[in-house]
């Protein structure tokens, strides 16, 4: 007898969750989470999931901390319930940009995290665009790390479809993920050279490659601050770019984001729902988020009857 399929979210995202379960034609499961007083998490699961194979939907985004003791406690209350299997659906995976020592006496916490997950209950992990690709090494359960590009390059190939493109990285580390969006674009490639003062504060920045007469199409996993962002926008108008657009998979935008990339030469910057935005973000008229639910979606459905996600993958 195969295993039920039930859906649950936390608070971090339950938009995210319900586009999810019409795609899967599955009601998202009962779930209470809430907090006493002195802020500590309490968990209640209102559906009988003995046996079943169980996905919850719980992105680790602001506040960071509280949405990921919401994803542990869940994942245990499913296993302390006798699920089948637990599959952690994260599409943003908080703590992944501290994936490695940078210097004496610091965590490795984007490893923690993945022991806590692991610790707590969760039979796989589903993601989307890790910052690194190699946490998912840190696991010691199967990962998924899906990609947002077939989401966002259909967006990016209505919007430049005239006229030539160069699909510009940010910093080095994201070559390949930029590369592999030109070749899908038929466009040329360019770099962001830069140097920070410190974490968030971008000191110096300039083009590696050319932009001239073309549109300058940015792609990155994460837009933050978008210090970066409106720096790498404006050093590449005047690299001779036409026009200047941004594609990010998780839409962060802490602190003083929303009016950055407001005054910013931006055009558009496009995101997908792994994050909810705040209100602020979703009046900047600049902003464009597209939904993953279909990927997810696919991804749990091939997951849950067993079948190859590969596909997905590119």
């Amino acid at each position: 007898m195969s295993k039920e399929i039930h859906i649950f979210s936390g608070n971090a995202n339950p938009a995210l969750a319900s586009e999810v379960c019409a795609y899967l034609g599955v009601s998202l499961g009962r779930a209470e989470v809430r907090r006493f007083q002195d802020g500590e998490v309490m968990v209640e699961i209102a559906d009988n999931v003995r046996g079943g194979d169980v996905f919850v939907i719980q992105p680790t985004s602001t506040p960071v901390n509280d949405h990921l003791m919401e994803l542990l406690l869940m994942l245990d209350a499913f296993r302390r319930a006798s699920a089948k299997r637990i599959t952690a659906v994260v599409p943003y995976y908080g703590y992944a940009r501290q994936d490695r020592k940078v210097s004496p006496r610091v965590p490795i916490s984007a490893k923690l995290v993945a022991d806590l997950v692991t610790v707590a209950g969760a039979s796989r992990m589903l993601t989307i665009d890790l910052h690194a690709g190699q946490i998912q090494g840190f696991f010691n359960i199967p990962v998924d790390n899906l990609f947002a590009t077939p989401v966002l390059l259909r967006h990016v190939q209505e919007r430049v479809r005239n006229g030539p493109v160069a699909v510009v990285s940010p910093d080095p580390g994201g070559v390949e993920r930029a590369r592999a969006f030109a070749k899908r674009l038929d466009a040329t490639l360019a770099i962001i050279d830069k140097r920070r003062a410190r974490p968030n504060e971008v000191a110096e920045m300039r083009v590696v490659g050319d932009v001239e007469g073309q549109t300058a199409v940015i792609v990155d996993d994460i837009v933050d601050t978008a210090g970066t962002l409106a720096t790498a926008a404006a050093a590449l108008q005047a690299a001779g770019a036409t026009d200047v657009i941004a594609c990010c998979t998780h839409a962060v935008l802490s602190g003083p984001a929303i009016e950055r990339i407001q005054g910013s030469v931006l055009s558009d910057l496009v995101v997908t729902n792994t994050i909810p935005l705040r209100p602020e973000g979703r009046q900047c008229e600049k902003i464009k988020v597209l939904s993953v639910a279909r990927l997810l979606g696919e991804a749990i459905r091939r997951t849950h009857s067993e079948e190859s996600i590969s596909s997905l993958f590119i």
